[in-house]
């Protein structure tokens, strides 16, 4: 694997666009150390955002992939809410140099020219893995982590985290938020860790990759544990979060799946 070269800078605020308000707040009133990270990957740059947990002890490493909308507010929202639980986080943006000029996520004039590039970077499933085991190099190395690391990810990301868990071969596990990817019991027999999916009840285009899934992971004795969140629709980690949806399906989905993050990162 090419040697990676890494810069880090004092993160003071986040300033990527397509946030929402309440994980913009959150951000900026967390007492968390914060850093972004420049990344090497042969002639590219990776940019990602770090959150460390306030502890003494190492701590385990979960990697956030962003959704489509490229690394947003509340993707490092994720990242800071882990480092809260006690554990080291990263949230790469997996658009770096692919936006205007080549920048980041934060140069998209919008969430669609966002979900646009994403759709392209989808074609380049080489570059995510590259930028992906460079990101995961760097965490497994990170003075904070115990040299232990898992996998998440979001709708896209959901998809890209267990498609990495087919090329990773030290991650401890992988959590898969309503995401999908093209998968054959050839690449999922190189899985080296338990698999667990977290799915809303009105996401009938996921869900319907689930049983397929189920079905190949069993034959391969393979760990994939799936649950359903009762009313909850796509996305809804993100759209529960949102303090106007106190009490909606989302909010209820996202808030158990959540608990049953927490529960199974403290196993590990």
């Amino acid at each position: 694997m090419k040697k990676m070269l890494v810069t880090l800078a004092l993160l003071s605020m986040v300033t990527v666009v397509q946030g929402q308000d309440f994980a913009k707040k959150r951000l900026e009133n967390s007492p968390r150390h914060h850093d972004w990270v420049q990344i090497k990957v042969g002639n590219r740059t990776v940019h990602a955002f770090v959150a460390i947990p306030e502890k003494k002890e190492k701590a385990t490493g979960v990697i956030v992939i962003h959704e489509n909308k490229g690394l947003t507010e509340w993707a490092c929202g994720v990242a800071d809410q882990l480092a809260e639980q006690g554990y080291v986080a990263i949230a790469p943006d997996l658009l770096s140099g692919m936006g205007p000029g080549g920048g980041n996520t934060k140069d998209f004039k919008s969430t669609n020219d966002a979900t646009m590039a994403i759709g392209q970077l989808s074609m380049k499933p080489e570059q995510v893995t590259a930028d992906l085991n460079a990101v995961a190099d760097f965490l497994v190395k990170h003075p904070a982590c115990n040299g232990k690391i898992t996998v998440s990810g979001f709708c896209w990301g959901g998809g890209q985290s267990f498609r990495f868990a087919t090329d990773r071969k030290d991650l401890k596990a992988a959590f898969v938020f309503y995401g999908q990817f093209a998968q054959t019991k050839e690449n999922l027999a190189k899985v080296p860790c338990p698999v667990y999916g977290f799915y809303a009840e009105n996401d009938a285009g996921i869900n319907g990759t689930i049983p397929t899934s189920q079905k190949l992971m069993k034959e391969l004795n393979k760990t994939y544990e799936a649950v359903t969140y009762p009313g909850a629709g796509h996305g809804f980690m993100r759209a529960g979060e949102d303090p106007a949806a106190k009490g909606t399906a989302n909010a209820k989905g996202r808030d158990a799946a959540w608990e049953r993050w927490k529960a199974i990162l403290k196993k590990i």
